[in-house]
């Protein structure tokens, strides 16, 4: 199959996965109104066409989180990864790294972070969920630090678990095991059981010696999502400051209140993401929610953002309404579940592709100082149904 945008790297994903984990990428929370919200508010956002400029050398680098990177996106925390391809996260950060850009693994992945620094030497994030057991949190950290991880991305929007009707309908929200059910779907994809079962029953990497939390990924992931901590507070993400030596990232900011308060605690940055649609819905798309809360932090505090990015112009969009970078989700899943390290790659290119092409359209050399040309490069519409 030709692949030509994201559209049919998906649709190559939902062909070769079973469909239970298809859902989970694909799903959010209730009737996913915010997920939609995310796609349909960047379709709101005109790209303005400049004519007669030299753009005949371009670049597509930008700076964040401390670094001169040779793109403005990275590669942002999904769970369960390593189940949509063999080694999927070692694939992924692999795609990452090829063109130098940052991959974040999830606190639910199925490789570890050693086995992952061990796969590669480029630049590695985590993201933690914190729990209410704080000793495992701390260990997790220093499991960080040991595997020389550059960014600590601190997951903050979920104190409890988002409903996501696709998984309730499947039967994977409530799934601790491989009940006959779910046996019998797996069975319809002999393939991808081979791969992913060809290196023993899939374990979440980071909790495979606690056998509190269980012996396969499904039961460790429940236990796991038991245990996330509905009564932290800021004094909390404080703690987590004094332990951590590098840069510290919140991710999950949609309110200017909180990421003036992600300032006080002294984080080095925010990612304004509402969860890809997955916690609140009836929330702002992330689009929509991070141009006020840049304008509140002003240079207080890089701004990050996900959700909702399906193309080049958006990414374009996000970083002309003050976003330093930009973090993929389902947009590189799709591609790790099409085809592994090679369709991770591929959703990459189509990132860089789309984002080079209209750069020369919009008669932009560089990225720098895109925001503040901001009203010379956008033009806002009310008339696009969402």
């Amino acid at each position: 199959m030709t692949v030509a945008n994201l559209d049919d790297v998906r649709a190559m994903a939902a062909r070769r996965l079973p469909k239970v984990f298809f859902e989970y990428i694909d799903g959010a929370a209730f009737s996913e109104e915010t997920a939609r919200r995310n796609v349909a508010d960047f379709r709101r956002i005109e790209l303005q066409q400049r004519v007669l400029i030299d753009v005949s050398r371009r670049d597509l680098g930008a700076e964040y989180l401390g670094r001169s990177r040779p793109l403005p996106f990275a590669l942002g925390p999904v769970g369960f990864s390593g189940l949509f391809s063999e080694r999927g996260e070692i694939k992924a950060a692999r795609a990452a790294h090829a063109v130098g850009i940052p991959y974040c693994l999830s606190s639910f992945a199925i490789s570890s972070l050693a086995e992952l620094r061990a796969a590669t030497d480029g630049p590695l994030w985590f993201q933690l969920y914190v729990l209410k057991d704080r000793d495992l949190a701390r260990r997790m950290i220093e499991i960080a630090i040991a595997a020389d991880v550059e960014v600590l991305c601190v997951t903050v929007d979920t104190p409890v678990g988002g409903l996501r009707e696709k998984d309730v309908r499947n039967g994977f929200r409530s799934l601790t095991r491989v009940t006959p059910r779910l046996a019998l779907a797996l069975a319809r994809k002999p393939m991808w059981c081979a791969r992913i079962l060809r290196r023993g029953i899939p374990q979440i990497g980071n909790l495979a010696d606690l056998p509190e939390y269980g012996s396969n990924a499904l039961e460790q992931a429940a236990r796991l999502a038991a245990h996330i901590d509905a009564s932290m507070t800021w004094d909390d993400i404080a703690w987590i400051r004094r332990l951590w030596p590098g840069k510290l990232v919140l991710k999950g900011i949609l309110n200017a209140i909180d990421a003036a308060e992600a300032v006080r605690v002294g984080a080095d940055a925010i990612v304004v993401s509402n969860h890809g649609g997955r916690q609140l819905d009836s929330a702002s798309s992330t689009i929509a929610a991070l141009p006020r809360i840049v304008e509140a932090v002003g240079a207080r505090i890089e701004v990050l953002m996900d959700g909702g990015v399906r193309r080049g112009s958006d990414i374009l969009k996000a970083l002309a309404l003050g976003a330093r970078g930009v973090l993929l989700g389902r947009t590189y899943a799709y591609g790790l579940a099409a085809d592994g390290e090679r369709g991770v790659a591929q959703v990459i290119q189509l990132m860089v592709t789309e984002m080079d092409v209209q750069m020369a359209q919009m008669g932009l050399c560089h990225l720098g100082g895109i925001a503040d040309r901001r009203d010379e490069l956008l033009r806002f519409r009310d008339d696009v149904p969402a």
